[in-house]
């Protein structure tokens, strides 16, 4: 069935359809979702020990070890990494990137059976899977600031909010941050409890058995059975303090716990977590998006809530934004509406300035509808608004043009030929739509790799794929059906002698003339074009190496983080210190003021735990006290770099042993661009190892920032109990530790229940508060049984000793990462190209065992273009396979293969040109070009076979298809260069490279194909031009 006679014949029924797109299309625009980037699967699940007291040693052997192997049962498993440390235990387990989403949680529940059964742990030691949220961003950040209040008082404001907050339409979940947890103390003095004839272990349990919430059973009542509700529980501290305690050897008499102890409420010392915003003592409320909602919707909302609140609010607390992941997409959606806005601006003004208005028009309504049409194919399958997609349309652009443009041309020419209207668009109709289609095929197979790519970063650009094949399948429809339409509708039919040259007329057909000599030339000397063209190949092979390498750029946010890293073991209230200053140092010459208008706007601080995840660049370190993260908003992205270095400059001159890592958020993820991952058996050889790497990288006037995750030796104390003196002093070794943990940390003996919050009840020494060295040398230990007491160094010694803080372990060996930021203009690859054969000779003289793997940018570029270049044979016999159904010739589908590799010319010359770095996005770049020089090689190829078939001798047709095609090309060309200016100038840095990529290798991708695909044709088919002399009637057709 022709399509073209059915839209001409059938018009009416053309325009409904027509507007039923259009009309679903903006309908469906509007409930688009919209995000940063596509949702993407998360293959990690982290397994979480705690084990009380046990040094990173003990932790490592005892546990870490034994839940390592057990995940190596697991046939999905890609690897497993556990990092131990005093008291606790993280197993990180990551699997194959071909495991499908729909299979995560089969495995996951597997792996939690295994965990569940496994023995031999230490006693108390449960470990838990977290598998859910890892990977979540909780793009809105919300602080609660506090002026005089308390944390107890800020917390039940915060609880409110977060109840409105979580109800919200698009809010999945919300998390509170800086929560600072409540005690009730109960402090004893064991000498006086021996006075009473008591002991701690005693007391507890008193407190215990009288403080119970618990049913009390049910008693008939006549035909009912009525709950009995005892009600021993403690309501208030006050019923803490009355509470009889019976004292003496027969225990008849009774004394009030408030008597004989110290009994108030506080709060957990010291704190896990503190944050400030600007420098004010804060809570943060973290909310993040539900699956599939509008970011930008949940922002309104929460907006609505913090409006609310701020009117109600008591004066002294204030709410205000920390973190609007929603105003950046906003800001970055409106941008890229705005760009593909002026795309099509261009092509359209293209259109119109090359083929005159009434053609132009014609030509360049197909932008719109298949726009909208794009949109609602998305809206359909559930496909929402983001960079990826945004910039996947932009690209399309100029691509889809491609049809309209061929279809009106070839329209054209027959109209010219004196053929009749509708037979005009007939005719192209049966001639085109093949060629058409396998074109349109062709160029979607060849982002099909980035589709089937199982990774996460094929999760992210997968999209790609996708949008720019419904784009140019729906350009496909609407150039052979509403254009041609639109073709019989409007176009007019001048007879050759009454038409007017324009001066655009005039200048096309001086370039045609101008390609008239040169391919004239070219196929004169056939050969020598052909080897020349490779040897522009090749040469720009070697050109490559010249262009540094970037897997992704930093974030264009206007934001940038603060990490400080103290020596491990430091106090929390040493971090925050250290924090302070910083945090003054940004108030009193960064923050924005009215002398001032850029800089820094405002931040948030966390130490000891940094905060939720609040963007794809940044991932939350492990919590410590010797850490803290500041979330810096500055003016505008431009401000970045001058904020950096500044900061940069004031740590390294004010905290010369600190590691303070300031940097911009990372586009591809939070990961370091340099890293140099060690394994063997011993932890002091890997150490000395890493120290040597690290003076190797330091060398290096690129590299900043360089540090190991295992950090330095931290000290302990070992108290080493003489047994038989313990013995003779009547205490165990039950009796030592309990006495340590009721000076230093207290023990939980039960539960004070406030409204609808259950406060633990802690009993500990009144010497808790002196937790010093001397205070332990001085400390009595008290037998529970006897009441005995001893001083601590009468049977036991106090031994310092140093440790490693953390263990680390990859795939069960023992693994030091070494890595480093980059300074202002550094290049990874530069760097690795100067550390790696100095890492080869030295690796040769560690000892046996002992082997080194490069991460970092060189590892995550490897994965992510590996995953996809595997699937580029698939995509390449796609192609191919297209290519023969076309032709039905081997050699015509070798002139076409043949041309793909040769956009890389102009792509070396356009990122050497333009000083882009070559990474992921730039890849994608040279895969799309391929898709789009097989499209123009497809085009020409089939003009010369129809030139064939009507009975053109070979020199004739091969030169009247290259002109024929020449205008049609050459407007496909301009439309796609110029249409991705816009994303190249305001696109930001992650897209710059992917737009010169195309832009400048389509420029020159285009002129060779324009050269070499005759000059080949001439050569398979054995066209011979020797004493040729050309026909000048080909010029005017």
């Amino acid at each position: 069935m022709n399509l073209a006679q059915f839209s001409i014949d059938k018009n009416r029924i053309t325009f409904m359809v027509l507007a039923t797109i259009i009309i679903m299309g903006l309908a469906m625009y509007t409930g688009l979702s919209r995000d940063s980037m596509p949702p993407y699967t998360v293959r990690v699940a982290s397994v979480v020990s705690f084990f009380p007291g046990a040094s990173p040693e003990r932790v490592e052997q005892l546990v870490s070890d034994k839940i390592e192997k057990l995940a190596q049962e697991l046939p999905e498993l890609k690897e497993v990494a556990s990092t131990s440390r005093t008291g606790l235990s993280v197993v990180t387990v990551t699997l194959k990137d071909e495991t499908s989403p729909e299979k995560l949680q089969s495995v996951w529940d597997r792996l939690r059976r295994k965990i569940n059964a496994l023995q031999g742990l230490p006693q108390g030691v449960t470990p838990d899977l977290k598998d859910d949220g890892i990977g979540d961003v909780y793009g809105i950040v919300v602080g609660l600031t506090s002026d005089g209040y308390s944390y107890a008082e800020m917390k039940e404001y915060a609880d409110d909010i977060k109840d409105q907050l979580i109800a919200l339409p698009d809010a999945a979940k919300v998390v509170l941050g800086g929560i600072q947890e409540e005690r009730v103390f109960v402090e004893f003095d064991n000498t006086r409890l021996k006075e009473y004839g008591l002991s701690a272990s005693k007391l507890q349990q008193i407190i215990s058995t009288t403080n119970i919430l618990s049913s009390g059973g049910q008693v008939n009542v006549g035909n009912e059975r009525i709950i009995l509700e005892p009600t021993g529980n403690f309501n208030s501290v006050k019923d803490i303090r009355e509470m009889l305690v019976p004292v003496g050897s027969s225990g008849s008499q009774l004394v009030k716990l408030g008597d004989i102890t110290t009994i108030k409420k506080g709060y957990v010392d010291p704190p896990t977590q503190i944050v400030k915003v600007d420098g004010k003592t804060a809570m943060s409320l973290h909310v993040n998006l539900k699956k599939g909602a509008n970011v930008i919707a949940l922002g309104e909302q929460v907006d609505g809530v913090v409006a609310q609140w701020k009117s109600k609010l008591p004066v002294g607390l204030e709410l205000t934004r920390v973190s609007s992941m929603d105003t950046y997409i906003d800001n970055k959606v409106q941008n890229f509406i705005s760009n593909l806005m002026q795309s099509i601006g261009i092509v359209l003004a293209v259109m119109l300035i090359f083929l005159g208005i009434r053609t132009g028009f014609v030509i360049a309504s197909l932008i719109p509808i298949v726009t909208i049409m794009t949109l609602m194919i998305m809206g359909v399958i559930g496909m929402g608004l983001n960079q990826v997609t945004l910039a996947a349309l932009i690209m399309a652009l100029g691509m889809l043009v491609d049809n309209a443009i061929v279809v009106a041309e070839t329209i054209m020419v027959k109209l010219d030929q004196g053929i009749e209207k509708k037979k005009a668009a007939t005719d192209a109709f049966s001639e085109l739509w093949m060629p058409l289609l396998i074109s349109t095929l062709t160029t979607s197979a060849a982002f099909l790799a980035f589709y089937m790519s199982p990774t996460s970063m094929g999760d992210i650009v997968g999209p790609i794929f996708v949008v720019i094949t419904i784009a140019l399948m729906s350009s496909w429809i609407i150039a052979l059906t509403i254009i041609t339409l639109f073709c019989y509708l409007f176009l007019k039919q001048t007879p050759k002698d009454e038409k007017k040259e324009s001066f655009i007329d005039k200048t096309i057909n001086y370039l045609k003339e101008k390609y008239k000599d040169l391919i004239l030339v070219a196929l004169a000397n056939k050969w020598k074009v052909i080897i020349g063209i490779f040897v522009a190949f090749f040469l720009s092979l070697y050109g490559f190496t010249n262009i540094p390498f970037l897997f992704f750029p930093d974030s264009d946010r206007n934001m940038i983080t603060v990490d400080i890293n103290l020596p491990l073991g430091t106090k929390i209230e040493r971090t925050k210190e250290v924090t302070e200053k910083i945090e003054q140092y940004m108030l009193d010459s960064l923050k924005t003021n009215d002398n001032r208008p850029l800089g820094i706007v405002d931040w948030s601080s966390y130490v000891g735990q940094g905060p939720e995840s609040y963007d794809q660049g940044y991932s939350q370190d492990e919590a410590n006290s010797s850490y803290a993260h500041i979330l810096v908003n500055t003016s505008s992205f431009n401000e970045n770099k001058a904020m950096i270095a500044k900061l940069d400059n004031f740590a390294f001159e004010n905290f010369p042993n600190a590691d303070v890592k300031v940097s911009a958020l990372g586009a591809g993820g939070g990961g370091t661009p340099i890293e140099i991952k060690v394994s063997g058996s011993s932890p002091d050889e890997l150490a000395k190892i890493s120290e040597s790497i690290k003076a190797k990288l330091a060398s290096n006037s690129a590299t900043k920032n360089i540090k190991d995750d295992w950090g330095p030796k931290s000290k302990k104390f070992l108290i080493e109990i003489d047994q038989n003196r313990a013995q003779t002093a009547g205490v165990s070794s039950q009796d030592i530790a309990t006495s340590l943990a009721t000076v230093l940390d207290g023990f939980q003996t039960g539960e004070y229940r406030e409204d609808n919050k259950s406060i633990p009840i802690l009993m500990r020494s009144g010497d808790s508060q002196q937790q010093t060295l001397a205070s332990l040398e001085t400390l009595n230990i008290f037998a529970q049984g006897s009441g005995k007491s001893v001083p601590l160094l009468q049977v036991a010694s106090i031994i310092p000793q140093w440790q490693y803080a953390k263990i680390r372990r990859l795939d069960l060996r023992k693994t030091i990462n070494v890595s480093s930021k980059l300074r202002e203009g550094g290049n990874a690859s530069a760097v690795m190209a100067e550390v790696t054969p100095w890492l080869e000779e030295q690796a040769k003289n560690w000892p046996q065992g002992y082997t080194y793997e490069l991460g970092g940018d060189a590892k995550q570029s490897a994965e992510s273009m590996g995953s996809v270049i595997k699937y580029l044979p698939l995509s390449a016999f796609i192609i191919v396979l297209l290519l023969v159904i076309q032709f039905n010739s081997f050699r015509k589908m070798f002139m076409v293969v043949l041309t793909i590799p040769l956009g890389i010319i102009g792509v070396v010359i356009g990122l050497l040109v333009f000083r882009e770095p070559f990474g992921f996005m730039p890849f994608l770049g040279v895969i799309s070009l391929a898709g789009i020089v097989i499209n123009n090689a497809i085009v020409l190829i089939d003009r010369m076979e129809i030139e064939l078939s009507a009975g053109r001798k070979e020199q004739d047709a091969v030169i009247a298809a290259c002109l024929q095609r020449f205008r049609p090309i050459l407007l496909a060309t301009f439309t796609t260069v110029l249409g991705l200016i816009p994303l190249y100038l305001s696109g930001g840095e992650m897209w710059e490279g992917m737009a010169v990529s195309i832009m400048v290798g389509l420029l020159f991708g285009t002129i060779i194909t324009l050269l070499f695909i005759p000059a080949l044709y001439s050569v398979l088919f054995k066209v011979h031009y020797k004493g040729y002399e050309f026909n000048n009637d080909l010029l005017n057709e």
